[in-house]
């Protein structure tokens, strides 16, 4: 049985996760934590994640949790993930993590710190979404550098970060598969007489509205045709599959950084 237990499990994901890991055969819900000063702190996690009361209070940080655990799942965010991982490497715990708005240099710190410990660290948690990712490389490959790419994510007007980790990704992808750096050829903003489009640069368009759960869409456009290809998610729970399903793979790891890739065999 694997224990696992969940950063901001008072949330719109963090619930969502503890309530799929009860459902899971082989996994356990051990605890689950949240920010300093939130009222759900104390209570039993039933109480934010509904059914029976499970003897579980929940907890004010990681290292408050009422039992050990095998693996730590946090969709919070960056900063936060960052903080729970150095905890989760002092006690040898491996992790799942799903948030996004990573810098650079955070990442390298997120390098640094999984040297000890496995930790699959990933922007979008979906079978579809890493599938989506390997057709994208492909299709970019294929129709090579005559067809112009644009990149639209849609997400709810609660997202924080913009453009969403899993556009980003999608560029960086097809930046790598054209031999490119996303740094010299991303465009992420557009306004007044710009121009020309420049040869070789890759869009990347962010829409916020509603309670749209996420949809994310990448044209490739000819001289004459054009390519969409579009994954849309209609509810989280795909993504909390993933991460259910990413924790179990992952404490059977070596130490190390990986991502929905390497849990799908998708490399």
């Amino acid at each position: 049985m694997v224990r696992a237990a969940v950063a901001g499990i008072a949330g719109r994901m963090g619930s969502r996760i503890a309530q799929i890991l009860k459902e899971t055969e082989g996994m356990e819900l051990a605890g689950g934590f949240e920010r300093p000063g939130h009222p759900a702190i104390g209570q039993d996690v039933s109480t934010v994640i509904g059914g029976a009361p499970l003897g579980l209070p929940v907890a004010g940080s990681f290292r408050e949790l009422p039992r050990p655990v095998d693996v730590l799942i946090d969709f919070t965010s960056a900063e936060a993930s960052l903080a729970n991982l150095r905890a989760a490497a002092e006690s040898g715990t491996a992790m799942v993590i799903g948030s996004t708005g990573f810098t650079p240099e955070m990442v390298d710190k997120v390098r640094s710190l999984t040297r000890s410990i496995p930790c699959v660290l990933a922007p979008n948690m979906s079978v579809g979404v890493n599938v989506l990712f390997k057709v994208v490389e492909e299709v970019t490959r294929l129709l090579g550098p005559a067809y112009d790419v644009e990149i639209v994510e849609t997400h709810h007007r609660f997202k924080k970060d913009a453009p969403s980790g899993t556009a980003v990704r999608l560029a960086e992808v097809v930046a790598a598969a054209r031999g490119r750096d996303l740094k010299e050829v991303g465009v992420f903003e557009r306004y007044g007489m710009i121009g020309e489009r420049p040869e070789g640069a890759i869009g990347v368009q962010t829409l916020r509205g509603g309670d749209i759960v996420g949809e994310h869409t990448v044209l490739f456009a000819g001289m004459g045709e054009r390519i969409e290809v579009t994954h849309r998610a209609h509810s989280r729970d795909n993504f909390a599959r993933g991460a259910v399903h990413a924790a179990g793979w992952v404490i059977s790891q070596p130490p190390g950084l990986y991502d929905m890739q390497d849990v799908l065999g998708l490399r």
